[in-house]
């Protein structure tokens, strides 16, 4: 079972690079997207944001031009998820789109970037901390496939010792994903197959493989999967936006 996520820079700006044509040729049984940067109705209205034989799922933001994700699923979900839930209304800071299957949720998400403040990222990051903590217990695995706007470790970024002070890769960023993947229990899908120190997704200044790369973009997942993780890979070959997307194969026969 294949899982693609990909931040696209804007949805209209990468169904122009050819973004949709190249997803069709994938074969893959679900689809996260990130930073859509138009509204709901315009995405479910149009023929060009949408992909044969999968049914899809937006959410949008107030400012719907500044951010939003989808997800393409060829199963109908049994329940989506808006939001996580945060009691003081944080995790509306970013986008959490969730689908429901019978044992498996999969997560498009979007986190906020330094562009909307660390404070406001901080806050964010602490009650997803929290709402992975709370449904770490539950009797369902899930698979959060995202634009998380943190790298992890040294070998994530090009430039270590450039990025150090930077948001994204600031020491108490880093430990939270040390939660995520030590407390929590949760692991990085690429990771589990490449431990390759040049592997990047993301290059702030626009132009993929050029420059500094930052690995910010990831599939996440529970403890339960991490033996189902057959092949993962950053998709190199053609670029749609100032994000490469991740590929993931999973052993899995139904969701």
């Amino acid at each position: 079972m294949r899982i693609i996520s990909v931040a696209v820079d804007g949805i209209q700006q990468a169904a122009a690079q050819g973004l949709f044509e190249w997803l069709a040729s994938q074969d893959a049984h679900i689809i996260c997207l990130q930073d859509l940067r138009l509204p709901e109705p315009v995405l479910s209205s149009r023929a060009d944001f949408q992909l044969e034989g999968y049914f899809s799922y937006f959410f949008d933001a107030p400012q719907p031009e500044q951010n939003g994700v989808a997800i393409y699923t060829r199963d109908m979900p049994k329940a989506m998820m808006y939001g996580f839930g945060a009691n003081n209304g944080e995790d509306m800071n970013g986008r959490y789109l969730q689908a429901d299957f019978e044992h498996v949720s999969i997560c498009s998400l979007l986190a906020p970037s330094d562009s909307d403040g660390q404070p406001l990222k901080d806050r964010f990051f602490r009650d997803l901390l929290a709402h992975f903590s709370k449904i770490s217990s539950k009797r369902r695995d899930y698979i959060f496939c995202g634009s998380w706007n943190i790298a992890h470790r040294t070998i994530d970024v090009s430039a270590p010792e450039t990025c150090c002070n930077l948001s994204g890769f600031l020491p108490h960023e880093q430990q939270c994903l040390d939660q995520v993947f030590g407390d929590i229990g949760y692991a990085d899908a690429f990771r589990l197959f490449n431990m390759d120190a040049d592997e990047f997704t993301y290059w702030p200044a626009g132009k993929p493989l050029e420059g500094m790369g930052w690995r910010t973009d990831m599939q996440i997942v529970s403890k339960n999967l991490t033996s189902h993780v057959e092949y993962a890979v950053i998709y190199k070959a053609k670029t749609f936006s100032s994000h490469l997307p991740v590929i993931v194969d999973y052993d899995l026969e139904t969701l």
